[in-house]
């Protein structure tokens, strides 16, 4: 069904999935629970992450009885959480939009707080604390470690938790952030670049694991950590390239320079004065300057070639635009 077709609701859940058959009938039960509670008109959308069980069935299962509320996709193979993010948020018309895990230790009685902070208290996002985690410190460390990094790159200083799957979001912020590859750790840096300033924290109760085993490894640190740097790239540069390789190639090209200068300087002043000299190619410095000019030529280069792709790109004039006054 079309999109602009659905009658708006309070609340959109997303829920991305990846072998959690045991957990979902008891999580949405759990949801629909607190929904009757608060009195919320909503929608669950369970994105199916090519699970290789019988998750897919459990999700036909729980639509066929509630049509009304529950929706599913799912994916040929597996993608990744980010890509089943993006599919969701393009599928869902929630004034709030909520987004958590499937293994049940992402509590849906938090619900209520993270849409009066949206609605009530004005935040464009919020992100969940797991403040007390049960996890073993071979994850629980490498995060901490993960999240002062993400806060001090990204000026996003009051969030704790960048990769809790238990997040709020006004509609609005959902259509103007693209999530890819594993971006879904950062999409508070992403709403932030977005023009998404409105970004607040709320501590939530963590559950430990009832079913399962975790999907994810440590590759996932190493990761997150590359995916960063790419985030601060496109943010600072992805428009300007030229900014950054332009001023490093120019930088380098000037140091060499002047090293290649003072090599051929001194050999004309040993030669002025009388003095033992021999070849400038036999001064290994002669080699390090002209290979720091060569580098600097094709940094410059490749900054002029980005700023060229840049402007050519459909996107180079697309800009997030709050509101108008005609």
């Amino acid at each position: 069904m079309n999109k602009m077709e659905k009658k708006s609701v309070n609340i959109s859940v997303v829920i991305p999935l990846y072998n959690e058959e045991e957990s979902l009938p008891e999580l949405t039960n759990w949801i629909k629970k607190v929904m009757k509670e608060n009195h919320f008109s909503y929608e669950v959308l369970f994105i199916d992450d090519g699970s290789t069980d019988q998750s897919w069935k459990v999700v036909q299962e729980l639509a066929s009885e509630d049509s009304e509320h529950i929706r599913g996709v799912k994916f040929r193979r597996n993608y990744g959480k980010s890509p089943a993010l993006n599919t969701g948020f393009q599928r869902v018309h929630g004034e709030v939009i909520i987004t958590m895990d499937a293994d049940l230790q992402d509590s849906p009685d938090e619900i209520p707080r993270l849409y009066n902070m949206i609605v009530n208290e004005g935040y464009d996002l919020v992100s969940g604390w797991k403040k007390k985690r049960y996890d073993p410190l071979s994850k629980t460390i490498p995060t901490k470690l993960f999240n002062w990094t993400a806060r001090k790159v990204s000026g996003v200083k009051n969030l704790h938790d960048f990769n809790c799957g238990l997040k709020a979001y006004r509609y609005d912020v959902t259509q103007n952030i693209e999530i890819y590859g594993d971006m879904h750790r950062y999409i508070p840096y992403l709403a932030k670049a977005a023009g998404f300033d409105r970004i607040g924290e709320l501590a939530v109760h963590h559950q430990a694991r009832k079913y399962g085993s975790s999907k994810f490894g440590f590759d996932r640190f190493f990761h997150g950590y590359l995916d960063l740097l790419s985030i601060w790239f496109m943010t600072k540069f992805g428009r300007k390239p030229m900014h950054i390789f332009g001023l490093l190639g120019s930088l380098m090209f000037i140091l060499g320079f002047f090293a290649v200068v003072i090599v051929g300087a001194k050999k004309l002043y040993l030669m002025h004065i009388g003095a033992k000299y021999g070849l400038v190619t036999d001064s290994p410095y002669f080699y390090l300057s002209l290979t720091t000019m060569i580098l600097g030529t094709q940094l410059f280069l490749a900054g002029f070639l980005g700023e060229m792709i840049s402007r050519k790109s459909p996107d180079r004039n697309h800009y997030n635009i709050e509101t108008e006054i005609d």
